[in-house]
């Protein structure tokens, strides 16, 4: 009986010993947890991955449609430098990125304040704010590209009958035209996200906030200024990035609407991009465009990380 009540440990001992590594690992939370990963980084780094290190390598090289090309260096950068439409390209994101993004901000944040509300029929307005995000880019575009027919537009034809104007607008004939008329556009499609997303935010923030700062004689600024920006700063940040990261590589509405016309006005570096790689057939130049818009977008995403990451609130400071 002794011998058998002390040999019984040493053989749990050797059981546990005997386990093998596949074992242990299927039996570890992390283990189990990068397997349960790796179907989506899989997918990220075929669809992604791959084509962005693939249209990188092809900027190096003089690679055109329908033959390999060499490794040449820089000369696709040093071409584009020296090219002024890849200038004009690169001024009309900016303008179009900044532009649009500021208008959405500013109206999206208004729509959802007003939203948050009390109001009759909120659901159906909600639902009636949302349509112009749920509709296709390219029907958007074909609406309107005849909005703003140099022939039968409504727009020209409103602003004749009211005597405003004796002739009809060129909103896409002219350059400066067609620019504001594109930043419409996407400002138009993109207000509605913008507007939901910060709607889900202010939905989270308590009202006893607010009912706590009017009792203390808070203005409404006040309120927004010390409660709902704050509050909803993290949001911004987030929608904000998409913004910008979206309209900066927006593609489908301009080329729809004006194939980056007249003569390159609101030609951005994806539509440039496209017209010389894939209509030229030079796909070394095409890729090294769409190359020089990676600086931009980290740019993008670095300002809104450092953005979140320097608010004193976060950390239990003041705001101020």
């Amino acid at each position: 009986m002794v011998n058998s009540t002390i040999d019984m440990p040493s053989a749990r001992t050797s059981g546990r010993s005997e386990r093998t590594a596949w074992q242990r690992l299927s039996a570890s939370r992390n283990w189990l947890g990068f397997w349960y990963m790796m179907p989506a980084a899989l997918i990220l780094i075929l669809f992604l991955a791959y084509p962005l290190f693939l249209g990188v390598w092809l900027s190096f090289t003089d690679t055109k449609i329908g033959r390999g090309g060499e490794f040449i260096g820089f000369e696709n950068y040093e071409w584009l430098w020296d090219d002024g439409v890849f200038w004009v390209s690169v001024f009309n994101t900016l303008l179009y990125t900044i532009v649009a993004s500021i208008a959405k901000f500013v109206i999206g944040l208004y729509l959802a304040l007003l939203l948050n509300r009390h109001l009759p029929f909120k659901a159906m307005i909600r639902a009636i704010v949302l349509i112009p995000f749920i509709v296709p880019t390219v029907l958007s575009a074909i609406a309107f590209w005849w909005i703003y027919d140099s022939q039968f537009s409504i727009i020209s034809w409103s602003l004749r009958q009211l005597g405003w104007i004796s002739g009809n607008i060129n909103f896409l004939g002219d350059p400066w035209n067609a620019r504001w008329s594109t930043i419409f556009a996407n400002v138009w499609r993109g207000v509605p996200f913008i507007a939901i997303t910060l709607l889900a935010g202010l939905q989270t923030v308590s009202p006893s906030l607010y009912e706590a700062a009017t009792l203390d004689g808070a203005t409404p600024w006040q309120r927004f200024r010390h409660i709902t920006y704050p509050l909803l700063t993290p949001i911004i940040a987030v929608v904000m990035t998409f913004s910008v990261l979206f309209t900066f590589t927006d593609f489908q509405l301009i080329w729809a609407l004006t194939r980056g016309g007249p003569v390159n006005a609101t030609h951005l570096m994806a539509t440039l991009s496209y017209q010389r790689a894939i209509i030229a057939g030079q796909l070394g130049e095409g890729a090294a465009i769409s190359t020089a818009m990676i600086p931009f977008l980290l740019a993008a995403i670095g300002i809104a990380w450092y953005g979140l990451q320097t608010r004193k609130w976060q950390q239990g400071g003041s705001n101020d």
